[in-house]
Order: C-alpha cells, then structure tokens, then sequence
C-alpha cells in the first residue's frame, strides 16, 4: 500500500501502540482513584500533558484534553461566545474553515449570532487586513484555522492577534491547528490565540484524543462537560489514559528530529509537484505553504474516480473534491474554480514516513488515468 493521505489521519508507529497497550492491561488505574494505582495514575496524565504542552509551548495547566479537534474546535467557539456575550452577538470566520467550526458557528447562529465568513482569493489565501476589516465592537469571536487541511494555506494567526489587540482588544481568537500542530512551527506564544485546537491522530497517535489550549485571556471559561470535575471541572468524564499516553508518545517520537521531518516533507512535497508537473490537464490548487499537503486537479476528470481507480492500486488519496451529489466541497467551491478544475481536484499530504518511490507510483498512476480514462466533467 502506497499512503498518500496523512492530512486525513497518520500511521500509528509501534513505539504508540506499545505505549498505549501497557496503560490497557497494566496501568489501568483510574485517575480519580485514591488507591496507589489510582493517584499514579493521576501523575501519569500530568506528565503526558506536560509533554504535548511542551510541545504547543504553553503551560500544562493551559492545555484541556479533548476526544478530538471537532470537540476542541466546538468548545472553544462556544466559551468564547459565553464570556463576550455581553460584548455583542458577532462572529467572524471563513468561508474554508473546517466544518467543526463552521457547523458550530452555524448553531450559533440559530441562537441569534450574526456570522460573517470571509471569501479566500482565488488561490486560497485570506489576509490579517481582510479579517480585521470585518471585526467590529460587538465581535465576540474570531475563528480562523491555522493552516488550511485541503490547500495547505497557512493564515496570519499571529498578525490577526497583534490586529485585534490593536482594534478590539476584548474580542477574543480560535485557530484550528489540528493541521499545522508539528508540521509548521508554532507555539501559543508566538500565535497569540486564546484558544488553539490540535488533535493526536494526525501526528502518529491515535484517534479519539486531542487537545484545547486556552490562554491567560479567557476568564473562568464555561465548561464544555458537567460531571466529575476532571480537567479542572471544564470537562469532566473519566480520562481516556490509554489515548492520553498515546498522544503524548506521538509527539515525544514527532518532536525526535523535527526539523529533519519537516524538511524531509518539504521534500516530498517539492518532488511531487516536480514529477506532477508533467502530466497533462493537471493544475496546481491553491497557495499552500504547508510541508505536508498539495492540492491538485487534473482537469476534467471526475475526482471521486481518480480516487476510486488508485484506491483499486493501493495507493491512497483523497479527494479534495467531496463529490456528495456532484457537488464540490466548500472549500473547493469557495475558491470559485471553473467548473472542470473543481470537480476534478485531489488532495496529496505527506508524512515523515513518504518515499519518492512513493510519489513516482503515484505520478504513474494518475499519468495512466489520464491518458485511458475519458474525461467526463
């Protein structure tokens, strides 16, 4: 198998299954117990916190376990909402969000918020001027993703902060980072946001762990659960350990050599676009800096079955095209591509683990598709 779809989830490296394996059957314990397994338990969730926070470069007590981004990207809009909501009843995003964020702004809009999604340009980017152009006094929230999961767009998280310090000091902003989390360099500090969401499985860890950073700003945030009084009483329920300790391996074997990482990915990516380059009808999409993710189309060619027929060979892509009904994804349809371009756009990400020999059988492939396939779009 040929796995070009690391922005979709990652492989699980044996080093994280071990891990996690051993919290399953031998350290077991529940956090909240008073008993000794309990409470070594207990310190070994705060040393795997303080680990993925060492990563995110904020302090461990600013860092809430979530069972994944959508969870972390709905609590954060929904906090910032509650503490503003005697700001005004106004929130700005964009039009290429992930649909966490956008179906929770969608719901905060039936209980009376105003929304404003701003439109990328044609090449996927969306400006600090664009986004603080649309803030006003009774801005509750700005929500806008960090790098972009289908073009690899990175926005200006740090320039929107130091803008809205500037223009509305009270309003408060969410970033997404779920893409960019260890593959483009960040920390809380240097992205200013109040709240930052980042998920474990697109790292090499598991699915159904991710986390929320909530800065200093954020003032006796609502919680997202009742119950227990884990997480500090904001969400309560019973650590998911196993997935916690997962989680925190992932980012101790992804922080092992980063830079080589990202440089390698980087690679990739530059090698893919060169071998691409050269079949016929086949556009690049988007403005993505991103190390990890490229956004192409092959013109004409319906993308749902490029997948499929690669998919038939093993190799896995995924269609930046989501072909529900014929119709393309937002994200696509926000960049108002013509009709052909849309329809045939598909999505190549990387990992530390991608090989040019990889890429080479992919770029055969989708060479093969077009030349004895008929277009049909």
């Amino acid at each position: 198998m040929i796995y070009l779809d690391h922005a979709a989830t990652t492989p699980v490296p044996r080093e994280v299954a071990d891990a996690m394996y051993a919290v399953l059957t031998e350290q077991y314990g529940n956090p909240s117990s008073q008993y000794p397994l309990g409470a070594d338990m207990k310190k070994q969730v705060e040393g795997w916190r303080k680990t993925v926070a060492g990563a995110l470069g904020c302090q461990p007590e600013q860092l809430f376990f979530t069972s994944c981004g959508t969870e972390g990207d709905n609590w954060a809009v929904t906090a910032a909402c509650w503490q503003n909501r005697h700001l005004g009843r106004h929130i700005v995003t964009t039009a290429v969000e992930h649909s966490a964020v956008l179906e929770a702004c969608k719901w905060m809009g039936q209980q009376g918020y105003e929304v404003t999604y701003l439109a990328p340009d044609g090449n996927g980017n969306i400006t600090a001027e664009q986004v603080l152009a649309a803030v006003r006094p009774d801005t509750a929230l700005v929500s806008v993703m960090f790098v972009n999961n289908e073009t690899g767009n990175v926005y200006p998280i740090a320039d929107i902060a130091r803008g809205l310090a500037a223009k509305n000091p009270k309003t408060l902003l969410h970033t997404d980072a779920v893409q960019g989390f260890l593959k483009v360099p960040f920390t809380a500090r240097t992205l200013g946001a109040d709240f930052i969401t980042i998920s474990g499985h697109k790292i090499g860890g598991p699915k159904g762990v991710g986390g929320l950073y909530i800065g200093p700003r954020v003032r006796n945030p609502r919680p997202l659960l009742a119950g227990g009084g884990q997480e500090k009483g904001l969400r309560s329920g019973t650590e998911a350990t196993a997935q916690i300790a997962g989680f925190a391996r992932a980012v101790e074997l992804r922080m092992d050599g980063l830079d080589d990482k990202l440089t390698h990915m980087a690679h990739m990516k530059a090698y893919a676009k060169e071998k691409l380059a050269a079949i016929p009808d086949l556009r690049f999409i988007g403005d993505g800096t991103a190390p990890h993710i490229l956004a192409v189309s092959l013109v004409g060619w319906p993308s749902q079955n490029i997948v499929n027929d690669l998919g038939s060979q093993g190799i896995c892509i995924s269609a930046g095209s989501a072909c529900h009904q014929g119709k393309p994804s937002h994200v696509v349809a926000a960049l108002k591509l013509p009709k052909k371009a849309a329809g045939g756009v598909i999505r190549l990400s990387f990992g530390p683990e991608t090989t040019e020999a990889d890429i080479d059988a992919c770029a055969e492939a989708l060479k093969k598709h077009h030349d004895t396939r008929m277009p049909m779009l």
